[in-house]
């Protein structure tokens, strides 16, 4: 397994410009490569100790595991990427468990909380633990990815169409969360994992910071400050815009190759963009795209090699990524494709029969995700499933006012 050689870092916390303590928290572990935002909440500074506490308990159950982690970077069989993942949102777990029985001995941290975000970084893949409304951005080649969905009321008064943008500031509970590590004993942990390439940069920040930054301006920071600036620019600007909250932010960089964007990042950043341009995944974001490739197996074909046969049950979509492919019914050709189209989607939904033979014309790579891996997506993720089904049906109604078209067509030239 390749590793990312080295990284670079940088942090700052500030006050603020109205609260007189600070109830945000940072934790950087370098030989973990572990990175932490926690924002906390609750009175007598218990927002604090919650922050602290649970920054804490994480990074010691990771280095209690620090033999798993190195088997993962290792590329040993013996530990999977969902184990590294299972760890991480255990670690969480395991601070909610404790900050919870510690208020219920101390009646003056009771009800204390705070937000997490964790970015681990091991080998060549970034792992993300998420509860609340601190964020983690992704600057990739010119773009700023939010990879983290806020938990708060604003965010579930959006997505439920009760709330407009231009209404947010006339809402009191702004800083309400949905979500927070310690206010009950259990919390669910929006965890996933992705690739980390040369040349990324990442931001955690507390809401204190994100709160101010307008649509689109992060990607022009990141572009137009030295990485060992920002973090410091941030802070000011979010002072200079009110500073009503406390302010954390912590900036990585994976330090780019000298020969340019390598043979990896040019193959993530080829199948993110064909799964945009694909109608099916056209109306997912950023972090859903990653999730929606962590489903998905990279397949080769020799040149004349069959990838699949008419009338057989088909259990996969395929999109080219390399070669050239014929779609064929017996020896007639139906079409030929190249890279960046597909073939299959409807193999997602049911068994039903191939309806045509698709085979290799030159040595290709293929990207398969399978009707198995798709019914988890859906399964787990309801919001990404939601977007999945309608586009969907996006589809379909397509496909059907297309089949009605060509029928039409076919009446008319009989009624001649």
């Amino acid at each position: 397994m390749s590793s990312i050689k080295a990284l670079n870092f940088w942090s700052l916390s500030d006050v603020g410009r109205e609260r007189d303590h600070n109830e945000d928290s940072l934790l950087i572990d370098e030989d973990l490569r572990l990175f932490i935002c926690a924002d906390g909440m609750g009175g007598h500074a218990a927002g604090e100790v919650a922050s602290s506490m649970a920054s804490r308990i994480i990074r010691d159950v990771l280095a209690a595991e620090a033999s798993m982690l190195r088997d993962y970077a290792e590329g040993s069989e013996r530990t999977s990427r969902i184990e590294v993942l299972r760890l991480l949102e255990s670690s969480v777990q395991r601070a909610c468990t404790a900050l919870y029985e510690q208020g219920v001995r101390d009646e003056t941290k009771r009800g204390m909380g705070t937000t997490v975000e964790a970015l681990l970084i091991v080998a060549n893949r970034g792992f993300i633990a998420h509860v609340g409304d601190s964020r983690i951005y992704l600057h990739r080649q010119g773009s700023t990815h939010q990879l983290t969905e806020d938990h708060s009321l604003i965010n579930e008064l959006l997505k439920r169409g009760r709330l407009t943008r231009a209404q947010i500031e006339k809402i009191h509970y702004k800083n309400a969360v949905t979500r927070a590590v310690g206010v009950y004993e259990n919390v669910e942990v929006d965890v996933f994992d992705f690739d980390v390439l040369a040349g990324d940069s990442f931001l955690l920040c507390s809401d204190g910071l994100s709160g101010y930054l307008q649509d689109g301006e992060l990607s022009t920071l990141f572009e137009d400050c030295a990485h060992e600036d920002l973090a410091r620019h941030l802070i000011d600007l979010a002072n200079s815009r009110g500073g009503r909250d406390n302010i954390t932010a912590i900036v990585v960089h994976i330090p780019a190759v000298e020969t340019g964007i390598d043979r990896l990042a040019r193959e993530v950043h080829l199948k993110i963009e064909l799964l945009h341009q694909m109608p099916l995944f056209r109306l997912l974001n950023y972090q859903e795209l990653v999730r929606v490739l962590n489903s998905t197996s990279v397949c080769t074909f020799d040149a004349g090699a069959s990838i699949m046969r008419e009338g057989e049950e088909g259990d996969a979509l395929f999109i080219i990524l390399e070669g050239e492919v014929r779609v064929h019914a017996g020896e007639t050709t139906i079409a030929n494709f190249g890279s960046g189209q597909h073939f299959g989607e409807m193999a997602l939904l049911d068994k039903s029969s191939r309806s045509a033979s698709v085979t290799s014309r030159t040595d290709s790579k293929l990207l398969c995700i399978r009707r198995a891996a798709f019914f988890d997506l859906v399964r787990n993720h309801h919001d990404l499933a939601v977007k999945l089904l309608w586009s969907f049906l996006g589809v379909l109604s397509q496909r059907l006012r297309l089949t009605s078209k060509e029928l039409q067509e076919i009446k008319q030239q009989f009624s001649v």
